[in-house]
């Protein structure tokens, strides 16, 4: 069994070198050649100076770099920082002074926003620019080095091990954005990693002859571990830019034969305004959502378009990467249900006094598991608020800041974070609750609610609505199906019709932004 993440890579590159590990675009790369990309910039970085802790920022898009390059930074003992490819300048080099990132790898399109940031962080020594062919070369990167570098593959293949490593050590950092404040980085170990990739991948029943499809930006724990999860396993990623031109997407899934799709809300919103029938997707077999809950209504309709695939609603954040996941077979039973925790964890609420709750409570979320993060890097104030004593003497379990309700039988329903509850006429509304509902009116494509000030209510709800495109739905409509289905203080105050909804990286609604 492997004790560090670049293990599970290196296994598979001896057992299976001339299997396809990654599509993208059409163009096809080995476990040989991710391998060969890998050692390549692994001894070019060490030849830099960069080792064993140094953290490393990879401002990358999807792409065969992308992905070796991840590997290169854990062979040499250094921390990989995935950075989203739309981030701005400012942000990057925050992230950058932050985490006093030794290195930069990112590509010539990003050239111009990455020497941008680099001259507000001094602390990074070398940039490594791609040649991904995207654009011209962008000269002036302060200790630029060309990547892959140029070198001889005997010359790579005899890189150094760094100091023995063990799972303890640091093997990423990605940084997450709350609905306030500066981005915090999420500090994970090999084991943590390996923990959660082990547990997902069994209860998926994922395995070597998978094509496993990845839209999600690698900078998106979600999309990573489509990664990581398929090159432990042997198995094949097809790795797309992004999700912008759904029916690209649907087209190379049908020509290679996908058989895993992972999506999160937004992109099935997409896909249920599309008409499906073009497509050959009878391949597929799994398809799972995480990132925030599918509406109810869009959950038959995902089973009605994909008929041969199992459906997995699951639930999960940065900090631990996954919670919880609904079997299938649960979803005509407890269709508005996350699940229950998944292998190697234990899960409980607690009140407001931090007291144990029984089945059938209504409380925060708290995970306790090898798979938990290590803390927030040099941020020991937010940490403490996250993680706190556990069962045992020494270890830390993590409390979510999630309210989730549980029935009888354990089985978890998201009601809201906790500052997303809104607290109208003396009464705690859930915005999940309110949304579900506004989800089952033809003619809503997207809906969000948000508690705005008012002086009578304390908080009045308001809706925000992005219809299916030709449709005429109106505020009065909308009210009235409300009315019909909820309790009086549910019911919104306000709707506001939306072109679309502002999202974080990761596809969750950015809630404050419509504040």
């Amino acid at each position: 069994m492997a004790l560090l993440l670049h293990q599970t890579f290196e296994t598979q590159v001896r057992r299976v070198p001339d299997r396809t590990a990654l599509v993208r675009e059409g163009r096809r790369s080995s476990y040989a050649d991710i391998d060969a990309l890998s050692l390549g910039l692994a001894a070019s970085l060490r030849a830099h100076g960069v080792g064993r802790g140094d953290r490393v920022a990879l401002f990358l898009d999807n792409s065969e770099h992308m992905v070796a390059a991840i590997y290169a930074v854990l062979r040499i003992g250094a921390v990989f920082m995935p950075v989203n490819t739309l981030t701005k300048a400012d942000k990057l080099a925050y992230v950058l002074a932050d985490a006093e990132a030794a290195a930069l790898v990112t590509q010539n399109a990003l050239a111009e926003v990455a020497r941008q940031a680099l001259a507000m962080a001094p602390c990074v020594r070398n940039c490594w620019l791609a040649d991904d062919g995207y654009a011209a070369p962008a000269p002036g990167l302060a200790g630029e080095v060309r990547y892959p570098p140029a070198c001889e593959e005997p010359a790579a293949a005899r890189l150094e091990p760094p100091r023995p490593l063990i799972d303890q050590d640091l093997a990423a950092i990605i940084y997450t954005s709350g609905s306030t404040g500066r981005p915090k980085g999420v500090m994970l170990s090999h084991r943590n990693m390996l923990s959660a990739l082990d547990s997902v991948s069994s209860y998926l029943g994922l395995h070597e002859h998978d094509v496993l499809t990845c839209a999600l930006p690698l900078a998106f724990d979600y999309g990573l571990y489509q990664v990581l999860m398929a090159f432990a396993l042997g198995a094949t990623v097809l790795l797309e830019r992004s999700f912008t031109y759904p029916a690209r997407v649907l087209q190379d899934m049908a020509r290679e034969g996908a058989t895993v799709f992972a999506g999160v809300p937004t992109m099935f919103a997409m896909l249920l305004g599309m008409d499906l029938s073009g497509f050959d997707l009878r391949s597929l077999r799994l398809v799972t959502n995480t990132a925030a809950a599918l509406p109810v209504s869009h959950i038959q309709r995902i089973r009605d378009a994909f008929p041969q695939a199992r459906l997995y609603s699951m639930y999960g954040l940065t900090e631990c990467k996954r919670v919880s996941y609904l079997p299938p077979e649960q979803l005509d039973i407890r269709p508005q249900s996350v699940g229950r925790g998944m292998p190697n964890e234990e899960l409980w609420l607690i009140d407001e006094q931090g007291r144990r709750l029984p089945d059938g409570s209504t409380g925060e979320l708290v995970v306790r598991g090898s798979h938990v993060m290590r803390g927030y890097w040099r941020q020991p104030q937010a940490t403490a608020e996250r993680l706190h004593p556990g069962p045992l003497p020494g270890e830390m379990v993590l409390h979510t800041g999630d309210v989730f309700r549980s029935d009888e039988e354990g089985w978890l329903y998201f009601v809201a974070r906790k500052d997303d509850i809104i607290k109208s006429r003396g009464e705690k509304v859930s915005p999940r609750e309110v949304e579900n509902v506004l989800h089952e009116l033809s003619g809503v494509q997207q809906a969000v609610v948000v508690g705005v000030p008012d002086d009578l209510l304390g908080e009045a709800i308001k809706a925000f609505v992005v219809r299916v495109p030709g449709q005429t739905l109106d505020e009065r409509a909308v009210l009235r199906h409300c009315q019909a289905r909820l309790e009086s203080f549910m019911v919104p105050r306000q709707v506001e019709f939306v072109s679309e909804l502002p999202q974080t990286d990761n596809g969750k609604v950015r809630r404050a932004s419509l504040l």
